[in-house]
This record gives C-alpha cells, sequence and structure tokens, in this order.
C-alpha cells in the first residue's frame, strides 16, 4: 500500500468544556456522569468481579486457615487468626462503605487503616459489591462535588461584569 493511499492518523480530539471537569472513578471513567458508554453493564461486571474476587480470597483464607490446622498450632490460634480476619474484614467494609459517601476528615488516619483494609480485603470486595447495586461505587460522592464545582463556576462566570466574552456587541 503507498503512503499516498492513506488518510492521515489524526486523532479527533473533542472540545473539552470550559469549567470544572469530573473526577474519574475506578472501573468507570467519567461515564458516571451521564450513565453513558455501557454504564449498566459496568456496574454488573464490578459487582460480579468483586463478588468472584470475594469468594476467590475466601478460598485461600480458608487453605490458610487449613493449613495451620495441619501445623497443629493450637486452638488459640485458630480462633485469633479468625477473629482477626473477622473484625479487620468488618472495619475494612465499614470505612469502604463511608468512603463511597464522604471525604474522609483525616487523611492521615486513613492511611494508617490501610493496612487493616489490606488484611480485611473480603471486606473491601463486599463493600464494592453491594455498592454496586446502586450506584458506581462513589459515584454520589463525586456526582455532589462536581455538582457544586460546576454551579460555583456558572455563577463566577455569570457574575463576572469584565469579561468581554459575555459582553454583547453594540451597533450603531
Amino acid at each position: 500500500m503507498s503512503d499516498e493511499n492513506r488518510t492521515p492518523a489524526t486523532p479527533a480530539t473533542p472540545a473539552t468544556p470550559a469549567g470544572p471537569q469530573p473526577e474519574e472513578i475506578r472501573f468507570f471513567g467519567t461515564t458516571w456522569l451521564e450513565h453513558s458508554g455501557n454504564y449498566a453493564l459496568r456496574r454488573v461486571a464490578v459487582a460480579a468481579g468483586s463478588l468472584a474476587a470475594a469468594v476467590a480470597g475466601g478460598f485461600v483464607l480458608r487453605f490458610g486457615y487449613q493449613g495451620l490446622e495441619i501445623a497443629e498450632v493450637g486452638g488459640f490460634v485458630n480462633t485469633l487468626v479468625v477473629v482477626m480476619f473477622a473484625i479487620c474484614s468488618a472495619i475494612a467494609f465499614r470505612k469502604t462503605w463511608e468512603g463511597f459517601s464522604r471525604r474522609p476528615a483525616d487523611q492521615a488516619r486513613e492511611d494508617a487503616l490501610r493496612s487493616v483494609k489490606a488484611i480485611g480485603f473480603i471486606g473491601v470486595l463486599l463493600a464494592y459489591f453491594c455498592r454496586s447495586f446502586t450506584e458506581a461505587p462513589g459515584e454520589k460522592l463525586h456526582r455532589a462535588e462536581y455538582e457544586t464545582a460546576r454551579a460555583r463556576y456558572d455563577k463566577r462566570r455569570s457574575n463576572r461584569t469584565g469579561n468581554p466574552s459575555t459582553r454583547k456587541k453594540k451597533r450603531g
């Protein structure tokens, strides 16, 4: 094929609207804003994926527990491991669920809980699974922040008296 017959590969860049841009959500990008781009299919995929990952994680924990039984470490250690994973999963679920509706007040505290969330990963996955039934996880928070920023921008834009792009030209 000759170079003459090829069309130039210039990417079509859509015009970016002025003002604040929506924040991307993991697995959804900005499709949450107008529920476009297979949004419903993505929610189903996130729900199914998080549930499958939680089940797989449960099997991994079960194999680990069976390893402790084979090693005969004792009933106290076995109970301690089960209780630790249960508590960490409950804390991780709660903190993840709260994170879908509001930003953390103390980011340092959230960073300190990162290891608890890693141990209680099943709780995090179940929070994603449950939240995916109603919305993209975090959509409510992102939508409220975006609409607030958009309203502030529109108000600022309309209140500017010296903005030459909003002036009408006088004839005469």
